[in-house]
């Protein structure tokens, strides 16, 4: 069986974000089964059509980085009851032809998605919105099992670090079933 390779995308450009604090957790449960790595995109412009041709080069780095992919998992915090613009952004350009006759990035790549959040709501509300989103841009969502933390807050140890002692069974899960969807995917 071939080694999938999962890029995680994390919607918070904070460096000790909880959302990269739980793809971090994420790439250990993961483990051996995969090859794990955390997009890094904070060099990335916003969008704007009069620097799309030719493509800078951190959009023609991430690029390469998403296509070399076999799934995408997202990890999104939740502002306002939306995700965050700069994972709008990334997506936005993730989204634009990368040249003629060329199929689009994103169409049909398997993609999970996650979220913590100190509110509680657990970033139900903007994973909603994620999933209109990536659904327009055709992208293959695996809807269940959807993870949503709320209460952040209340799943770090002294040094503000996140533990998740009460949802790191969910983690786990949705880990194990995200491995067996993009393997039958691949």
């Amino acid at each position: 069986m071939k080694r999938i390779k999962i890029l995680a995308i994390v919607g918070s450009l904070r460096k000790d974000s909880y959302n990269r604090q739980l793809a971090l957790m994420a790439h250990d449960i993961v483990g051996d089964r995969a090859d794990f790595s955390i997009l890094e995109y904070s060099d990335i412009p916003m969008m704007n059509q009069d620097i799309e041709f030719p493509a800078p080069e951190s959009i023609k780095r991430i690029r390469d980085e998403v296509l070399s992919a076999d799934a995408l998992w997202l990890f999104t915090p939740e502002y306002n009851h939306y995700f965050p613009g700069v994972l709008k952004n990334l997506l936005d350009w993730l989204s634009r032809p990368v040249g003629e006759n060329q199929p689009p990035l994103l169409a049909n790549k398997p993609t999970a998605i996650s979220g913590i959040t100190p509110g509680m709501s657990g970033t139900a509300i903007a994973q909603d919105h994620l999933v209109t989103l990536i659904s327009l841009l055709n992208m293959d969502v695996m809807n269940m099992p959807r993870l949503t933390i709320p209460n952040a807050m209340k799943q770090l140890d002294d040094d503000g670090k996140l533990i998740l002692q009460k949802s790191k069974g969910y983690l786990e899960k949705q880990t194990d079933a995200f491995i067996d969807y993009v393997q039958s995917r691949v």
